[in-house]
């Protein structure tokens, strides 16, 4: 039932999935730049504030929704344009230090969407068990014995490669959020463009909410 009130619900941002994955991306990368990006680093700041601005934005889109429809879709979109911001920033940290950037397949990132991390510490502890798988597959052999043979150890070529470091991982795992928190509000600007577009902003809703009140004036 479409909601006739001149200022309709609004808010209840924390409830949107663009907006905890969005929050997730912001602690990830809070950690991740006081860890592995120097304090005097343009860079440091410009991520931490890109994600912050993914964030903040959704909020205030949600908050605008209730007098400004246009606003709600402006800041979703600076939103979006800030997490892809991020992303960039990411991808070159990788780049400029020759670290792989996996592809959405890889078995690791499988892994780490498997988790369904949801707080820093679901971030933390999944960097700490592949760093631990990584550490076991290396070191992992097979025996080969046999009458006519000596023992021999012989490496086993599984798990993930040896140089499997804590900011590799957490690099990758920010841009498979990044790549998420993307699509989702990639989604939420459609419908809310589409919803704009057939129920208009907050001058139609004043002229629907006027209208009815002159068809049908209140009982004395």
């Amino acid at each position: 039932m479409a909601d006739d009130s001149l200022i309709p619900k609004h808010g209840g941002y924390r409830k949107l999935k663009s907006f905890q994955v969005a929050q997730l991306c912001y602690d990830v990368t809070v950690r991740f730049c006081d860890r592995y990006i120097s304090l005097k680093s343009r860079t440091h700041d410009q991520m931490v504030q890109a994600a912050r601005s993914g964030v903040q934005n959704i909020a205030e889109g949600s908050e605008f929704s209730a007098t400004s429809k246009k606003m709600e879709l402006k800041l979703t979109n600076v939103a979006r344009a800030s997490l892809e911001e991020l992303r960039l920033d990411y991808e070159d940290y990788l780049r400029h230090r020759g670290l792989p950037q996996w592809p959405h397949d890889h078995p690791v990132l499988i892994r780490f969407k498997q988790c369904r991390c949801r707080t820093l510490d679901d971030v933390r502890a999944w960097v700490e068990q592949e760093r631990k798988q990584n550490h076991t597959d290396t070191h992992r052999q097979t025996r080969t014995e046999g009458p006519n043979t000596s023992d021999q150890s012989v490496p086993v070529p599984e798990g993930p490669c040896p140089s499997m470091s804590s900011d590799l991982l957490v690099a990758n795992a920010a841009l498979s959020l990044l790549n998420l928190a993307c699509w989702l509000l990639d989604r939420q600007v459609q419908a809310q463009a589409e919803a704009f577009e057939k129920e208009g902003g907050f001058t139609e809703r004043l002229y629907r909410v006027r209208s009815q009140r002159r068809r049908n004036p209140p009982k004395p």
